[in-house]
């Protein structure tokens, strides 16, 4: 084509002007289509976006061009996008585009629409306030749809509660009981003004003014909770009936709270506070059984609620915070620091307090106030007959286990007292019957209080039987009756177990091994030499004790150590005085056991004991001596189960008194035998081979059971205030305890005492009453059972002090800084004696010679049975009686001298 070609025809309605303008106006900056277009190549130099040749004819002008250009500018801008490459990165397309496609702003402007950095994050007034009314709005809601779904309780629908049903070993029936006293609701008209009062000024004050709720105390609750403590009860009086009346639901769970909450707010605003103190009364559970004021007034006191007096209201008060704790009567069954006279202190203190409030808040006249300042005259405890004799005892002490072990048993003390629950206890039906009736036997035959009202009054009786293999208690004498004498005896005593503590000195020797005394204090045990009970230590009585370094051990007063001898007889024969262990614990020697104790170390001697079973609460310090010789005060269950262990070759097994638990659910508790191993056989064996020595021919004699292998240990105590019997078979262990003490329960401390002529017996031996009391039991209680013996045991250990060098005389300054008495007369210094015309019926066979062995006494303090029978010198009666300045329910030592 010739470059001097025609020029094409000009467009019309404007021109090229319109067609600049036009494109000025277009976002892309192409050049809007000719007028006169005719579709050919030339036609398509602009863009790819021209209009169509059959579009020439609508554009009718220069407003009608430019309209076109801008529909042509907003299309490319959105397929381009913001950021396309022909609306250029920098252009203002890129903003239109990135504003078309945001759009509005969203209904919730977070982070917020329109800012940059910081302020993006930061939320408007407007968010914070509409989430603060939707918050709350949504808790209104929340709580107005609680409120409308609880109701209010009626306390009616938990007027009863159910009996729990006791089953012996062989799953007879044994008692139904727990549910005796049943709930009667009174109206208030019944109740005393002065019953209110007491709760209002104790628990509540604002009762009468407040809501129903106690806000703080609710944060409080639900903040423990939240942390994981223990959940906490209401707070106000109003709460405390809700969860009364709620017996349906016990579970303690936020959930559980926070209904409490809208159940309490509900009741407060529609139920009369006159109502809600009525109700209270008559479901809050007061001990005893007794749920409700009524029943509570007969429990206590035998009359009716109406005819309480303010004194007797406050104290009734003082049993909502727990009759645990409360009740004078004691409840040790479920803790054993709730004894009688703790209780009584605690519930006269809760009572006065109450009191003074009533008149502090203008309750009570000062004047009748100060009627009132020691304890109401409460009754018996008991009012089911059904739980006398021995059946209460056993109860008790299966509801202990219940209670105690209630992370396992799922069972609290107030779940067992709403009841419903079949108990099965491992309580063998015969040999319960037999145990009593050994214990009466005795009593009948030589206890006579009216004969002799000095010496036979107070006295009591305990016991215990295990089974070694299990740890399961076959039976148990708790005392004369449940529902007359409220301790349980063979549950705790407080009698010191005397002489049947040396087992746990020897198991200690041979466990652990005497120290080196050219070592440390505290030696491992390549370090020590484990004692064979061929081991000799001295026999001498008022043996100077020494440290296991052979230092003379002292107190804190410088004072040294004395041991005395029950009968103050030395043992070994002049001038070494020295007998083996087996001798030792057959004759029931302290001075060898307490020097053993210091050579293997009173810490270990400790151990011992807890391995074997005995609980620590019930063990005494280690700073004396004379701990290895039984002032420590384990109950007689505990006994017959650490006795046990060496029974089961050093098999540890707990006592316990329930295999399992059942409820209307099925069953929620079944007890699993488990052991430790506290000895080694070696070790377990041995021990009871020396005590089989004891029951052949030493203190035990009285144990003997014909056909039968026996090991066991008697146990007599500082002043003759106890004495023990404690042994076994390879199938049962059984320990008797003896004393006697003030029974009055309700001082803070019970007093033991002496039982010299008690019984007629010039003094009191665990070889005496307690032995036969073990013999005639285990005698019938194993009638039938084929007799079995004792494994042989392992040879074991050295013989410690094999060469002694003989025990020096003390010299006259010596003896003089030792001891004011003067010195050793020849019967002190006696071989073993040859038996006399008394002894050769046995020395302590029962009802021979001298009634059981017992000997002239003696009058410093020494501590168990064994010993010569014939009377010591005037010298040694006088003895060295000067304490030990440890105070304490009794030394069993003849006590330091200075």
């Amino acid at each position: 084509m010739s470059e001097h070609r025609r020029k094409p025809p000009q467009p019309q309605g404007g021109g090229r002007a319109a067609a600049r303008r036009g494109q000025s106006g277009s976002s892309s900056g192409r050049r809007a289509a000719p007028r006169g277009a005719t579709g050919s190549q030339s036609d398509a130099y602009g863009s790819d976006s021209y209009e169509p040749a059959g579009e020439e004819s609508s554009y009718g002008g220069r407003a009608e061009a430019r309209r076109a250009a801008q529909r042509g500018g907003r299309r490319r801008a959105a397929e381009n996008g913001p950021g396309g490459r022909r609306g250029g990165s920098d252009g203002p397309g890129r903003g239109r585009g990135r504003a078309v496609a945001s759009g509005k702003k969203r209904f919730i402007d977070y982070p917020r629409f329109g800012k940059d950095g910081w302020r993006r994050w930061v939320p408007s007034w407007k968010l914070v306030s509409g989430l603060c009314v939707g918050f709350i709005g949504s808790l209104v809601a929340v709580a107005g749809i609680g409120y409308a779904m609880v109701s209010v309780p009626n306390v009616a629908d938990t007027a009863t509660s159910q009996n729990n049903v006791y089953y012996w070993a062989d799953d007879s029936p044994m008692v139904a009981t727990g549910g005796e006293t049943n709930r009667q609701i009174i109206n208030l008209s019944q109740i005393p003004k002065a019953m209110q009062f007491a709760v209002v000024s104790q628990e509540n004050k604002t009762f009468y003014t407040d809501s129903g709720i106690d806000p703080n105390g609710i944060a409080r609750a639900v903040l423990n909770m939240a942390k994981g403590g223990e959940t906490q009860g209401g707070s106000t009086i109003t709460q405390q009936y809700v969860k009364n009346a709620r017996l349906d639901d016990q579970s303690q769970t936020i959930t559980r709270k926070f209904k409490e909450i809208f159940i309490s707010i509900k009741v407060g605003a529609t139920v009369k506070k006159d109502d809600i103190m009525a109700g209270y009364l008559n479901s809050a559970y007061y001990g005893r059984n007794a749920y409700g004021i009524q029943a509570a007034a007969r429990a206590y006191f035998a009359k009716d609620a109406i005819k309480l007096n303010p004194g007797e209201c406050a104290f009734l008060a003082a049993m909502l915070k727990g009759s645990t704790y409360y009740d004078p009567a004691g409840a040790t069954a479920f803790d054993s620091s709730a004894t009688a006279g703790a209780n009584s202190k605690r519930a006269l203190r809760q009572m006065q307090d109450t009191l003074d409030k009533m008149v502090e808040y203008g309750h009570l006249d000062a004047q009748e106030r100060a009627k009132y300042t020691t304890l109401p005259d409460w009754k018996n405890p008991r009012s089911n007959t059904e739980l006398s004799g021995q059946i209460g005892y056993l109860v008790d002490l299966a509801n202990s286990y219940v209670v105690t072990h209630s992370k396992e048993t799922g069972i609290t003390q107030k779940k067992l007292t709403q009841g419903g629950y079949s108990i099965y206890t491992t309580f063998d039906k015969k040999k319960v019957k037999e145990l009593e009736a050994s214990v009466t036997k005795v009593q009948k035959a030589s206890i006579k209080p009216k004969e002799r009202p000095d010496t036979d009054t107070h006295v009591q009786f305990g016991g215990a039987s295990v089974d070694p293999a299990s740890g399961a208690i076959k039976a148990i004498y708790g005392g004369e009756s449940a529902t007359k004498h409220f301790t349980n005896n063979a549950d705790t005593t407080g009698a010191q177990v005397g002489s049947t503590f040396k087992p746990f000195v020897l198991a200690a020797a041979m466990k652990w091994g005497v120290r080196n005394p050219d070592g440390p204090e505290s030696q491992a045990q390549d370090e020590r030499t484990i004692a064979s009970p061929k081991s000799l230590f001295s026999g001498k009585n008022k043996l100077k004790i020494k440290e296991y370094n052979k230092e003379v051990w002292k107190n804190e007063k410088g004072e040294e150590w004395l041991q005395t001898n029950d009968g103050n007889a030395s043992y070994g024969g002049a001038p070494k005085y020295q007998i083996d262990l087996r001798e030792a614990m057959r004759e029931s020697v302290n001075s060898a056991f307490v020097q053993l104790g210091m050579d293997v170390g009173l810490d270990k001697v400790k151990q011992s004991a807890v391995d074997a079973g005995i609980l620590p609460s019930s063990l005494t310090g280690t700073s004396f001596p004379s701990f290895s010789i039984g002032i420590s005060d384990p109950s007689a269950i505990r006994m017959a189960g650490a006795y046990g262990t060496f029974a089961a070759s050093g098999k540890q097994h707990d006592p316990f008194s329930v295999r399992s638990v059942k409820s209307k659910d099925g069953v929620v508790y079944t007890h699993k035998v488990e052991f430790e191993e506290a000895f080694t056989p070696a070790v377990a064996d041995n021990v009871t081979d020396v005590l089989k020595t004891v029951v052949e021919k030493g203190t035990g004699t009285n144990a003997q059971l014909p056909g039968r292998e026996v090991a066991g240990k008697t146990g007599t105590t500082d002043g003759n205030k106890s004495a023990w019997f404690v042994g076994y078979t390879p199938q049962l262990s059984t320990s008797i305890t003896m004393f006697r003490y003030d029974d009055d329960e309700t001082k803070k401390n019970r007093t033991f005492l002496e039982m010299y002529g008690t019984g007629g017996q010039k003094k009191i031996h665990g070889a005496s009453f307690p032995a036969q009391i073990w013999h005639d039991y285990m005698a019938e209680a194993l009638k039938g059972e084929k007799a079995e013996d004792f494994p042989t045991p392992e040879p074991i250990g050295e013989v410690v002090n094999e060469e002694p060098s003989p025990t020096p005389t003390p010299s006259a300054t010596e003896t003089e800084e030792a001891s004011p008495t003067p010195s050793p007369t020849p019967s002190e210094t006696l071989t073993s004696p040859s038996p006399s015309a008394s002894e050769t019926c046995g020395r302590f066979t029962w009802n021979c010679g001298n009634n059981g062995g017992t000997d002239a006494g003696t009058t410093n303090g020494g501590s168990t049975d064994g010993g010569v029978t014939s009377s010591p010198s005037s010298s040694e009666s006088t003895g060295s009686n000067r304490g030990n300045g440890n105070g304490g329910n009794g030394s069993l030592f003849g006590g330091p001298t200075g």
